[in-house]
């Protein structure tokens, strides 16, 4: 990376080029209940694909050839892959949270994250309905629509909010189903909304206090979790082998630091950590 690039200029890049995706996404949805573009499955039956995503990721591309050439890419939709020690790779999810887009459910966001050797240093995360832009810049804090953002100061498990997710595969989503049940009375309750991005980011904004998930690929957390980290939040990243924490390398951790511990023991001890 040109050592004159700072984090807060990659940051802008990132806001900038995902507002334009945004309104991209925003309005090849139209105004209809429910998305009536082209759509496809990948891996199961329920993980779907628009031309949205697609179009949205084309343009992510374009205008980040325009601005960072030498720069590496990664996407959820045309792929790509991890450059070599040293250089700057973008990691873009055109549409996190599709299946929302696909029935018109407004949370759903473009995430758009710089990393260096496989490290987020800078992410952007806009919201296509509601206008609202999420970022941070690695050592410069996080904030939305410009406001400083911090994480809650939660101290009892039994009163939190988490957050989580399930996974496309059925038979994964019923041992989901089962550990979700066995943390439940174990807090104050559970959210699952559908787009792990922006669930980072409400993390970010103590609008939960936890959120546990498996199964994420990079391009649904590079953005959101640093911005989780950068606003006060303990962050356990997926990995691509056995970390040696006793969890299953996939599983994706961020919570407020008076409820970490606490929330980390309770996923122990539900199966959480392993499903």
């Amino acid at each position: 990376m040109n050592p004159q690039v700072s984090h807060g200029e990659l940051r802008d890049v990132a806001v900038e080029v995902a507002l334009i995706a945004a309104e991209l996404v925003r309005t090849l949805r139209g105004g209809a209940n429910v998305y009536t573009g082209g759509v496809e499955t990948k891996s199961t039956s329920t993980d779907v694909v628009t031309e949205a995503d697609r179009a949205a990721e084309r343009l992510l591309r374009t205008e980040l050839a325009r601005r960072r050439p030498d720069d590496a890419i990664l996407g959820e939709e045309e792929g790509g892959v991890l450059p070599e020690p040293g250089r700057l790779c973008w990691v873009l999810d055109p549409i996190d949270g599709t299946v929302n887009y696909l029935y018109g459910y407004p949370w759903f966001g473009v995430s758009v994250a710089a990393q260096l050797d496989g490290v987020s240093v800078a992410g952007a995360i806009v919201e296509p309905m509601t206008g609202r832009v999420w970022s941070a810049a690695r050592g410069e804090g996080a904030s939305l629509d410009g406001m400083p953002l911090a994480v809650s100061g939660a101290t009892r498990l039994e009163l939190s909010l988490v957050a989580t997710g399930f996974a496309y595969a059925a038979d994964r989503r019923a041992r989901q189903a089962k550990a979700v049940a066995a943390l439940l009375p174990r807090v104050r309750d559970i959210r699952r909304a559908g787009a792990a991005s922006l669930d980072l980011c409400a993390i970010a904004a103590g609008w939960v206090d936890g959120y546990v998930e498996h199964g994420l690929n990079r391009w649904d957390w590079a953005a959101g979790a640093l911005i989780a980290e950068e606003a006060g939040a303990q962050v356990r990243l997926p990995a691509d082998e056995d970390p040696g924490d006793g969890m299953s390398p996939d599983f994706m951790f961020a919570s407020a630091p008076g409820i970490a511990d606490s929330l980390r023991q309770a996923v122990h001890e539900t199966g959480f950590r392993e499903v």
